[in-house]
């Protein structure tokens, strides 16, 4: 197939001012798109997501979603989940279910709607839960250059990307982590601790996610859903709360968490940075 021009956005996710969010790139149109090119242009972007929308094969689906990091394709994420929505609907794309996007992925059906948080996605069920196994627990403490003792807790939140996650006493440790790229390599890892009562954040959050070709992550969806279902799972965290990520990158990406029954709901601002179209 010869290469056309597509339409293309890029969309700065839980922020709702431009770049101080977490950026993806979004080809709206990616049917007919050979997976080698796909692979190549989300290499070229080197951001940590770029997807393409393509038509889904069920018919509850708006449309499916195929989501490329630097290192290869995965089944979900988050924030490319919000992004794509975001410019989806800025395109003009209507829901078949008024108020509710749906959206086809590696991950099932994944249901999208706006909140006063903005756009949110329904946490899907995780692939993986559970403790994680001693030699993890310590490969992880090696990579973070923390005493074993320092881990107060620690689950496997995979709902897709392959997280593991640990929880330190509080977000300023969190915050001062300095990892060792050499531990760090086969890990993909989330770190989570509280910040004090009455702080406007409850959890100061960063993700490492070298296996994916990304060295930290500024904001992660995927890790939040998986956090938010452990923490207030185990009586951690509250049913509703608000999470940091990417303070250490400059930036200050704030993710909405809200149970709503039985659903977590994963919500932040979006804002369009870049418009046009992409040859490919």
């Amino acid at each position: 197939m010869s290469p056309r021009e597509r339409p293309f956005a890029q969309v700065d996710v839980f922020s709702d001012t431009r770049y101080l969010g977490n950026p993806v790139a979004v080809v709206l149109d990616g049917d007919g798109v050979d997976e080698r090119d796909m692979a190549r242009l989300a290499a070229w972007t080197n951001l940590s997501e770029t997807t393409f929308v393509v038509p889904p094969s069920s018919g509850e689906a708006d449309y499916a979603l195929r989501v490329f990091t630097p290192g290869g394709e995965i089944p979900f994420a988050g924030h490319p989940t919000l992004g794509t929505a975001h410019a989806w609907l800025e395109a003009g794309g209507v829901p078949k279910s008024p108020g509710t996007v749906v959206q086809e992925c590696g991950a099932g059906l994944v249901a999208v709607r706006r909140s006063a948080s903005g756009l949110g996605f329904r946490a899907p069920r995780p692939r993986r839960t559970g403790p994680l196994d001693a030699d993890h627990v310590d490969r992880i403490a090696r990579a973070l250059r923390v005493g074993r003792e320092r881990i107060v807790a620690h689950q496997w939140v995979d709902n897709g990307p392959g997280w593991a996650a640990v929880r330190l006493a509080s977000a300023a440790e969190v915050l001062a982590l300095e990892p060792d790229d050499h531990h760090l390599r086969r890990l993909m890892l989330g770190v989570v601790g509280p910040h004090p009562p009455g702080s406007p954040l409850s959890f100061e959050v960063r993700a490492f996610g070298l296996p994916a070709g990304v060295r930290e992550d500024p904001v992660t969806g995927s890790l939040h859903a998986g956090l938010a279902q452990w923490l207030i799972g185990d009586g951690t965290a509250p049913p509703a709360y608000r999470a940091g990520q990417g303070a250490r990158l400059g930036r200050h990406g704030v993710v909405a968490v809200e149970t709503q029954g039985e659903d977590i709901w994963i919500s932040g601002e979006s804002v369009t940075c870049v418009r046009g179209t992409v040859h490919l």
